[in-house]
């Protein structure tokens, strides 16, 4: 039976003066730090992410994706910024970068555009790394630059043409975001954030999640940013949707997707839509994860190894 710690000792104390120095970042900036429940009456819709649930004697919970939902909740209530260090589950993702079970750092700015967040990711990163460059470039531009590529206007065949030519996808067929989300994470991001933190923003409108979307060069963009770092995806953050009407419209879509997908419908979060149709203030917010943060900062490659315990040996 494997009972020992998967990560050393001296990791674990660095883990444990990492999480301290977060909260003095946030509390020298006078941001709140909130809790909030791990086991929620409703989860996420997206169909590619699939939440864990928890039988109940009286109802079916969800453990939560991220706490974003209740979060900004709490935004609407309050109208102030929060921060959270929070447990996340998610099924289907182990490997050397993912545990089912991980930790996020979460934070939303009421009155920051996320081009400001990205600076305040920015300046929270050189508290914990050393300073490296800044580079902001849309998704638009890293695919012409990297790829000679519109992402905006190529088809699907197109794509599936130009994922034929870098990589052996076999028979994987899809969308044109099927296609997108394989050459972005294949091709393109293990390049990202070598000698940078590169902030990729602007994406595809289809890919806005819960971010506000709006026409930029004449098309439409999700309003959005994801942070790399040596090649990993550290963060990824939105200028918030704060419209129910919309945001009740994605829910909807998402759980088509669901049935088109032969996936069960999910919940839609009625607390999440009633705060929105309450009122938001605009507001801009990011996920974090602390155990990549944690892989680059002592050079891990495996997640396993800045983990108390694994999934295995949890």
């Amino acid at each position: 039976m494997q009972w020992r710690p998967t990560a050393s000792l001296p990791v674990l104390r660095k883990r444990a003066q990492l999480l301290s120095n977060l909260r003095e970042f946030f509390l020298a900036r006078d941001v709140l730090e909130v809790e909030t429940p791990l086991l929620c009456s409703a989860g996420i819709t997206d169909p590619s992410i699939e939440p864990y649930t928890v039988v109940t004697p009286t109802a079916m919970r969800f453990l939560q994706t991220s706490p974003e939902y209740a979060m900004k909740r709490l935004l609407a209530a309050f109208g102030e910024p929060v921060f959270q260090v929070s447990k996340a589950f998610r099924q289907g993702e182990q490997g050397s970068r993912h545990n089912p079970e991980f930790t996020l750092l979460e934070w939303y700015r009421p009155g920051f555009d996320y081009h400001r967040l990205m600076d305040e990711v920015t300046q929270l990163l050189t508290s914990c790394l050393p300073q490296r460059p800044v580079r902001k470039i849309t998704y638009r531009s890293l695919f012409l630059e990297q790829l000679d590529t519109d992402p905006f206007t190529a088809s699907a065949n197109e794509l599936k043409a130009l994922a034929h030519k870098h990589l052996d996808p076999g028979d994987l067929s899809g969308d044109k975001d099927c296609w997108l989300d394989l050459l972005m994470s294949h091709v393109l991001e293990p390049n990202l954030g070598r000698e940078t933190f590169c902030f990729v923003y602007d994406y595809p409108a289809s890919q806005a999640a819960l971010a506000r979307i709006e026409t930029e060069d004449g098309v439409a963009v999700g309003r959005r940013f994801e942070l790399y770092v040596d090649g990993l995806e550290l963060a990824n953050g939105y200028w918030e949707l704060a419209d129910a009407a919309e945001q009740r419209r994605r829910f909807e879509a998402d759980n088509v997707r669901c049935s088109e997908q032969g996936l069960p419908d999910r919940p839609v979060d009625e607390h999440l839509l009633a705060a929105l149709e309450h009122g938001m203030p605009a507001s801009s917010g990011v996920a974090l994860g602390i155990d990549r943060l944690m892989m680059l900062i002592v050079g891990a490659r495996e997640i396993r190894d800045v983990l108390a315990f694994d999934w295995e040996r949890a």
